[in-house]
């Protein structure tokens, strides 16, 4: 029953068909339960409302019904539970609910020894719009159009068992007042009924192919969103996620922050020298090392360049302690790919890092084809430019002064004294320097 949805499901990406039955199993288990709801409301409004039949009564349909419907909700929910319930057990399903409230109805004139029109006439009818309804959950149309059209045949052939009993017409009636006040029935009455079941199935499955195809979009979108997020930081994505107003480039904020970069000193030398099974697996083997540490300390990762990273304390989202933050995510990255991977006897390029603080602008730049989120200021050119003078002083990581004293300002805590730089002369950078020596 494709044609119900005007979305070509089969055409969708497996990842989003996954998601989708997700939803469709989480669903079922929620009908489940409902339904078990719904039996136990009715047992408990039975057991203690009064009866409207005599107390002598030997056949009590209801009791019995309730306990069929019981049992076959708690196979539903151990089963959607279990196992992805197939269509056909969904269809089947339907057509149990229906066939056990249509032989209910039909029992009353049984238990109350009356004609068998006495039973067009019960409200319990009504029961089956419930029935209809839950099938609605399922945000699938065919199964509310199942469950409507048992219906409306159920009633159908219990009109025509009425008919075909009554074999002389003597009940049928054309005259309303005598239709309700007696047993008597009126065609028109219970021809209304099932038109009635069939448009308001009719209005739930149009619904339902609207709902459908926009639970589509959704699960589509937000699997979309999933993996775009693996490109950003999750700042970045949370941002972009949330933001009220249209993303245009030239707008921006303006932060202070602190930059870190990250560089592989010889890595360049290595990639032309060995495999690319190697290369690329030490590059993620570095990466997956260091981004972990970045972002438990605060840290949001710019963007990879080859085997560079550059990450931002405090420019994503503001921060009171950016400088701190970045100098104990430096310590720990220094610790961490101090020995990495020489304890295995490879060679593995040595990580060099450098940290600035300074006043940023932090938004999006490029053109409604191509976004991306940066920022732009001295302190990211200083970074830069301090990372490759680490190969000039012999150092790992190098941070300028008013990075360093920033950090001791917002609590950072040195594990060991900091050797001290003066009056540093770096490419690039018209005034001397005083640096300080994060890791040797």
């Amino acid at each position: 029953m494709k044609w119900f949805s005007s979305v070509n499901e089969t055409a969708l990406p497996e990842r989003v068909l996954n998601a989708i039955h997700e939803q469709e199993n989480q669903t079922e288990q929620l009908i489940g339960w409902i339904q078990l709801a719904v039996v136990t409301i009715f047992g408990t409004l039975y057991l203690i409302s009064p009866k409207t039949f005599n107390e002598d009564v030997t056949f009590a349909p209801v009791p019995w019904a309730l306990a069929i419907y019981l049992a076959l909700t708690i196979i539903r929910i151990v089963w959607s539970y279990n196992l992805r319930m197939p269509d056909w057990s969904l269809a089947l399903s339907a057509l149990f609910d229906m066939t056990l409230l249509m032989v209910l109805i039909w029992s009353f004139h049984i238990q109350y020894n009356q004609p068998p029109s006495f039973y067009l006439k019960v409200p319990t009818l009504l029961y089956v719009f419930i029935f209809i309804a839950i099938r609605a959950l399922r945000f699938e149309a065919k199964f509310v159009i199942i469950a409507g059209l048992f219906a409306a045949i159920g009633w159908g052939l219990m009109i025509l068992y009425v008919v075909k009993i009554d074999s002389m017409d003597s009940m049928i009636t054309r005259n309303y007042v005598q239709y309700m006040t007696s047993n008597s029935i009126l065609l028109g009455a219970e021809f209304d009924k099932i038109i009635s079941i069939l448009i308001v199935t009719l209005i739930l499955a149009v619904a339902l192919i609207r709902a459908r195809r926009l639970l589509i979009h959704s699960v589509s979108e937000r699997q979309a969103a999933e993996e775009l997020s693996r490109f950003f930081s999750p700042e970045i994505a949370a941002k972009i996620a949330h933001s009220e107003d249209k993303i245009m480039a030239g707008i921006a904020e303006r932060r202070e922050a602190a930059i870190m970069n990250l560089d592989m000193r010889g890595f360049t030398k290595m990639a032309s020298q060995e495999t690319v099974e190697v290369v690329m697996g030490t590059l993620a083997e570095y990466q997956q090392l260091c981004v972990p540490i970045i972002q438990k300390h605060g840290g949001s990762i710019d963007k990879f360049m080859g085997d560079g990273i550059m990450a931002t304390f405090g420019a994503s989202e503001p921060s009171k302690t950016y400088a701190a933050d970045a100098l104990r995510a430096m310590d720990e990255l220094m610790e961490a790919t101090k020995n990495w991977r020489r304890e295995e006897g490879l060679a593995v390029p040595l990580v060099n890092g450098s940290v600035a603080v300074g006043s940023v602008l932090f938004g999006a730049v490029g053109d409604d084809s191509r976004l991306e989120y940066t920022v732009i200021g001295d302190a990211v050119n200083l970074s830069a430019k301090l990372e490759k003078h680490n190969k000039d002083v012999g150092a790992r990581a190098l941070a300028d002064d008013t990075a360093y004293k920033r950090a001791l300002e917002q609590g950072y805590e040195p594990k060991s004294q900091k050797k001290r730089l003066e009056n540093n002369h770096i490419m690039g950078i018209s005034k001397p320097l005083d640096l300080v020596v994060v890791a040797e």
